[in-house]
């Protein structure tokens, strides 16, 4: 039998308290960025996140998230920042080019404040993988991307006690 060590040793998030979370959201796929929203959301309140500790930012697309994630990060109100977008591929390479930038920009941004920046933006193939990924039979990418700066949260407290 193999054990999952990462799960044992994450096992379930905790609240950090005082936490503030700013939620960025493409509003292209909005059907499917809507639930990954809510999945978010739903995540951090249950864990006991106050609504007014959580802000939502809506963007035109996902190619906007980095920018509006820095400029969230700049204000130093936030804790952490959650992504949420959704990438159809197409015909073309398009997807390629901005899947790339918008992971390797947030991974920077999370560096350089050094806070927690999660990637919910999916990049899928087809419209059908993303409505798997946004609470269907894959689950739902908002709540995994909230779970994750949720551990992140406490465990920056873990280091800097």
């Amino acid at each position: 039998m193999t054990i999952d060590t990462n799960q044992r040793a994450l096992g379930k998030p905790k609240l950090v308290s005082g936490s503030r979370v700013a939620i960025v959201v493409s509003s292209y796929h909005k059907d499917i960025t809507g639930k990954l929203l809510d999945g978010a959301t739903a995540t951090l309140t249950e864990i006991g996140i106050a609504t007014e500790d959580i802000y939502s930012a809506w963007v035109p697309g996902s190619w906007e998230i980095p920018l509006a994630a820095q400029r969230l990060l700049e204000t130093e109100k936030w804790d952490a920042v959650i992504c949420l977008g959704c990438v159809i591929r197409g015909e073309t390479t398009h997807d390629q080019h901005i899947n790339t930038t918008i992971s390797n920009a947030l991974g920077m941004l999370s560096l350089d404040y050094s806070k927690p920046v999660a990637f919910g933006v999916l990049t899928c193939n087809t419209i059908e993988q993303a409505e798997a990924r946004c609470g269907g039979a894959v689950g739902n990418k908002g709540v995994e991307a909230a779970e994750a700066v949720l551990h992140m949260l406490a465990l920056f407290e873990e280091i800097d006690s």
